[in-house]
């Protein structure tokens, strides 16, 4: 953890820049507490205050005294201020699809509560506190996945988190979805009424697709090192050539990035070499070339982490209230272009890991070109052998995971429609963009996990065959496959093969194995 401000796994907001780290941690259950300094207390108080004399004098304020996008025209009068905010949060409740699930939606309060937190969105410390009070008392909104185009932000599905504020609509509460009115009452939690500025406040922004990016790069950055560890299993298991992998061969081509990934396989197979049945010079790409493929990928990390984090503690509404100089400013910082940009590189560089694992795996269970392995890894023999295909059908699963991730990285950005009588004329589609990278993820654990299994059972084929014995293997691949082979038993005979698969699946995504430092 890496905030300094956190009490006992605590978070704070509205004190210094928030990581990706410190929205992981709240959606996995950390807790979260306002800064309660005089000068941040002060920063919110005075753009509040601000407002309220606009209010006064009868300025005119866009989304407070006017309606709100392409109606920004029509003028409410004075009487009707107050009704408003009511009013956009509940024309906007249609979102249609799955439901975010209880981490995404825990994580969607962190972003939205750290983008008001800096101070010029014109909200009160009432309403920053109903949000705290939500994530400490494990209450999440219940957020319909589809119905945002980015810009004017997450519009629809932010509504889901105002509506609960004012206790209205559905959340998840200990594991079951109850109305929000009735897990108010149980907890003696008060509902708050928006203020003129506070409903657009709440949902003029990108905060819902900043917290599934948050979360996918968390999984992105585990899978370049899952996919390196894989290699290296695949390469000792194929009896590959770990020269390709030399220090001084990857000195002059320098990407940090994929110099990492070369490191990494060389630590993995620093070990006594095996005698090989393979009498190629040079292995093929998916092994050569991994370090070149999962190294793109290791070297955008960076990049995306500055977008990532830079949206992530901005202030993303509209307008912008600048209590300090009393002015409002009109703008569009709705517009989640950088998270769709983002997104969009982070799901293309991801499917190419599921496609180097494909790869790998068609080699590996191919007898023409695994070196001397048994036909789709089976581990039958004697007169047994004949009916008996091993990983035959898994191989089938992995290419149409691979299928299906290559086919979802069509870029979202580059479909912006013309919306909401062509005011939201050039929108960000951000928000597709990263639900389908985090499909992409999911569908490159699915083939991680498969691969991981398969390359297993090709070492233990190998240590069966006494091709392979303890003085091959480096520390880290000798712990990993006790780890892998606590809960995998070899595959002697054929049997179903999913619920392993679904195993460790869930093992990836709670990043149960430390792989690299």
């Amino acid at each position: 953890m890496t905030n300094q401000n956190r009490n006992n796994s605590s978070i704070t907001f509205g004190a210094q820049r928030l990581t990706i780290e410190d929205v992981m941690a709240i959606a996995q259950g950390s807790l979260a507490q306002m800064n309660n300094s005089d000068a941040f207390t002060s920063k919110i108080d005075r753009g509040v205050a601000f407002l309220e004399r606009l209010l006064q004098q009868e300025g005119v304020i866009y989304g407070v005294t006017t309606g709100y996008g392409d109606s920004c025209t029509v003028a409410i009068p004075m009487n009707l201020v107050d009704e408003l905010p009511l009013h956009l949060t509940r024309f906007h409740g249609c979102g249609l699809g799955e439901h975010l699930d209880e981490q995404q939606a825990r994580a969607v309060l962190a972003t939205r509560l750290c983008s008001l937190s800096q101070g010029v969105s014109g909200v009160t410390h009432e309403l920053l506190n109903q949000i705290v009070t939500l994530i400490n008392q494990g209450i999440t909104p219940l957020i319909p996945q589809e119905g945002s185009v980015g810009a004017s932000g997450d519009l629809t599905p932010l509504s889901y988190l105002a509506a609960v504020l004012i206790g209205e609509r559905e959340v998840l509460y200990q594991g079951q979805v109850r109305p929000t009115a009735d897990v108010f009452t149980e907890l003696n939690i008060q509902p708050i009424k928006l203020k003129p500025k506070e409903g657009l406040a709440l949902m003029n922004g990108t905060s819902v697709m900043t917290a599934l990016a948050c979360i996918a790069f968390k999984r992105a950055e585990y899978l370049a090192q899952l996919s390196t560890r894989i290699t290296a299993m695949v390469s000792l298991g194929m009896q590959g050539n770990d020269f390709h992998f030399d220090e001084a061969l990857f000195a002059v081509k320098p990407h940090q990035g994929q110099q990492q990934i070369a490191a990494w396989l060389r630590a993995d197979l620093q070990a006594e070499r095996p005698p090989s049945n393979s009498d190629r010079l040079q292995d093929r790409y998916s092994l050569r070339c991994a370090p070149h493929v999962i190294g793109v990928l290791q070297d955008t990390l960076p990049w995306l982490r500055q977008m990532i984090e830079n949206e992530l503690n901005s202030a993303n509404d509209n307008p912008i209230i600048d209590g300090d100089n009393e002015r409002v400013l009109h703008g569009g910082h709705f517009y989640g272009g950088h998270i769709a940009m983002a997104m969009d590189t982070l799901k293309t560089a991801v499917a190419n890991l599921a496609d180097l694992l494909d790869r790998q795996m068609a080699q590996l269970m191919d007898y023409k070109f695994n070196n001397g392995l048994p036909f789709n890894l089976t581990g039958a023999t004697g007169e047994r052998k004949p009916i008996n295909h091993g990983f035959k059908a898994v191989q089938i699963g992995i290419s149409a995971w691979t299928a299906e991730a290559l086919k979802n990285t069509m870029p979202a950005s580059v479909f912006s429609r013309s919306t909401e009588c062509h005011n939201q004329d050039k929108v960000s589609m951000g928000t597709i963009a990263s639900r389908d990278c985090l499909r992409v993820l999911q569908l490159t654990e699915q083939v991680a996990s498969a691969s991981l299994l398969a390359a297993t059972q090709a070492i233990e084929l190998r240590k069966r065959n006494n091709e392979l014995d303890q003085q091959h293997f480096s520390p880290a691949l000798k712990n990993m496959l006790e780890a892998i082979q606590k809960d995998f038993e070899f595959v002697a005979e054929d049997r179903p093969l999913e619920a392993d698969l679904r195993q460790f699946v869930a093992k990836i995504q709670q990043q149960e194995w430390t792989l690299y430092k």
